[in-house]
């Protein structure tokens, strides 16, 4: 899924590109949460959604330590991420992830639980515009934690495309992240 700019930049252009990484993504999704989403954003109705319901829910586990084995529990989370349909729903799950992005103008691509932001700029217009991809950044982990996700902030990545003329031009001590500069340079071959 894509929303924002396409995936195209010119030599005069670089890119910055963001990676976010989620921290045990399908064992954190809300039936609930999954559910309302389904029925309200993408209009599952009747039979399909009495049939995801189904897929989802009803589940129990139990811990086994040695011989001994725990009372069995119902599970109220998570999606099997080995199942045909368990990444198709993580994807509608959060599916909002990427209209965040289109609000901010930033581009961004899912696979499962991996996103991709980027944003294109000339090299002189990169700090008026890093700016933006870091408060989409802001408002998707506010979006991910209101929503039972983590974004594991350890993983997270940043990067510069571009040609090495053009990223040389870029400061990257007055493009900041948390009060740190990112170092897009060191990307530099």
């Amino acid at each position: 899924m894509a929303a924002g700019h396409s995936w195209q930049f010119t030599p005069s252009e670089v890119t910055f590109l963001s990676l976010l990484d989620l921290s045990a993504a399908f064992d954190t999704v809300d039936y609930d949460i999954l559910i309302d989403r389904l029925y309200h954003s993408f209009g599952f109705r009747d039979q399909v959604l009495l049939w995801i319901t189904s897929f989802i829910t009803g589940h129990t586990q139990r811990v086994r330590v040695g011989s001994q084995y725990s009372t069995y529990s119902e599970v109220h989370y998570g999606v099997s991420q080995w199942s045909v349909l368990g990444p198709i729903l993580f994807l509608l799950y959060t599916a909002d992830v990427l209209l965040i992005a289109a609000r901010h103008g930033v581009g961004a691509h899912s696979y499962a639980d991996d996103t991709q932001l980027y944003i294109h700029t000339t090299a002189d217009n990169c700090e008026a515009v890093f700016p933006r991809l870091v408060s989409c950044i802001e408002d998707i982990g506010l979006w991910i934690s209101s929503n039972r996700l983590k974004l594991n902030a350890e993983k997270m990545q940043f990067t510069g495309l571009g040609t090495r003329y053009q990223l040389a031009k870029i400061d990257g001590s007055n493009l900041l992240v948390n009060g740190s500069a990112v170092d897009l340079l060191a990307f530099v071959p």
